[in-house]
């Protein structure tokens, strides 16, 4: 019988947790339900397998990542709409790097896969951010895929303490949305 309290989201919130502090690779079964004071095998109830927990993780993470982006650009165009897209793609990043690791690589299967419908709700918030842009419709998809690049390549390469030189990072960050506002509106 699942112990009181412990459902699948409790347990998917607690493992992303778990994941925030050690690392998603460091996060095993056994681990999680020392966490949550179980036996390891009170989790299967809740979860198939490790797979599963790790897509869990990641429909839960790009959830939280589409609010807080829809969030910030409520009300937002143009510069000030692509400043507060990587200012809190930057922020859920580097507060939370184990549970934004499980969104790197994962097939979506359906569009009604959890994963893949938190996805979309990413995606919307950045094609939001360029819509205040002239940009050709048949360039949407480059485009879109070099704002996650770049949004994801300065948070993970600062999540993982990369950038070592003695110049700001924030000064480098503000650069970076200034040289993406210049040649979006070029």
């Amino acid at each position: 019988m699942p112990r009181a309290g412990l459902d699948p989201a409790a347990v998917v919130t607690a493992a992303a947790d778990l994941a925030d502090e050690v690392g998603l690779a460091n996060v095993t079964m056994g681990l999680l339900a020392e966490r949550l004071g179980i036996r390891a095998p009170s989790l299967y109830k809740h979860v198939a397998s490790q797979a599963d927990l790790t897509r869990r993780i990641a429909a839960l993470a790009l959830t939280e990542l589409g609010d807080s982006l829809r969030d910030a650009l409520q009300g937002r165009a143009g510069r000030d709409a692509l400043a507060a897209a990587a200012r809190t793609f930057r922020a859920f990043v580097v507060e939370h790097p184990g549970r934004y690791s499980a969104t790197i690589r994962l097939d979506a299967g359906s569009p009604d896969d959890p994963v893949a419908v938190a996805g979309a709700r990413v995606l919307d918030s950045l094609a939001a951010v360029l819509a205040g842009y002239q940009l050709d419709p048949a360039d949407t998809v480059h485009a879109l895929r070099m704002l996650r690049s770049l949004f994801h390549g300065f948070a993970v390469i600062e999540a993982a303490g990369g950038f070592e030189m003695d110049t700001s990072v924030d000064e480098s960050f503000a650069w970076m949305i200034g040289f993406l506002d210049r040649g979006l509106s070029a």
